[in-house]
């Protein structure tokens, strides 16, 4: 696979980290239930997540909110995260597919399949042609009625939160690896006009802004002409 220099550093801190990512659940759970709270999981049938990580909130999905039909396909750059992904889903056997790829360079589903496409905290990751790129497959894959479910680091609200996040902004200008290559957004403007929100949630843990949120992609001619 030809990974771009930014994109295959990116992997390489990934693969170094391994099971290491779990040691940020501290932020990263509240925004799982959020998500878990507000997405109807329950009524999906094929569940596609976009960085997989180590499996943990596949793992979660999979144990207490997927049906025991539903499907779950994984994807991820870093080939450490996805042998993790593999090995805690194992268990759940031919309902999980786990690959190895880049999905700003295409994802290897058909259209229309998923009812839910998964990204928590990978669109902080991107560069605004990636999240294009990402976006534009979501959208292919999600089957009608689909919705996104994201989670991402927020600018915060309060003082203290957007201080930390003016700093992590900072370091991030200047070594994007030192905070794992991933900077705070606010998910309706990353999602742009072409998405439809039915919920938004932002928190402060610990002074660290998160954000989660539920999305439909709009018909083509709206975006043209709404």
């Amino acid at each position: 696979m030809n990974i771009p220099g930014d994109q295959a550093r990116l992997q390489a801190h990934y693969d170094a980290l391994g099971a290491g990512q779990d040691a940020e659940a501290w932020y990263e759970d509240p925004a799982f239930d959020d998500l878990c709270a507000n997405c109807r999981f329950e009524e999906a049938r094929a569940v596609v997540e976009v960085g997989c990580g180590t499996g943990r909130f596949a793992e979660r999905l999979l144990r207490s909110h997927l049906t025991p039909r539903a499907t779950y396909f994984g994807l991820d750059l870093s080939t450490v995260m996805v042998n993790l992904t593999r090995s805690r889903l194992a268990e759940f056997g031919a309902r999980c597919r786990i690959e190895q790829g880049d999905a700003a360079a295409g994802l290897p589903l058909g259209e229309g399949v998923a009812d839910r496409v998964v990204m928590t905290f990978v669109l902080d990751l991107l560069t605004p042609a990636e999240t294009a790129a990402v976006l534009d497959e979501a959208r292919r894959v999600l089957a009608p009625g689909g919705v996104l479910c994201a989670a991402s680091l927020d600018r915060g609200r309060g003082l203290a939160s957007r201080l930390r996040s003016f700093g992590w902004n900072l370091v991030h200008a200047i070594a994007p690896l030192k905070v794992g290559g991933c900077r705070p957004l606010t998910l309706p403007d990353t999602l742009g006009p072409g998405w439809s929100a039915s919920y938004y949630v932002r928190r402060s843990i610990r002074n660290c802004a998160i954000a989660s949120i539920s999305a439909q992609p709009l018909p083509e001619s709206w975006d043209e002409h709404g």
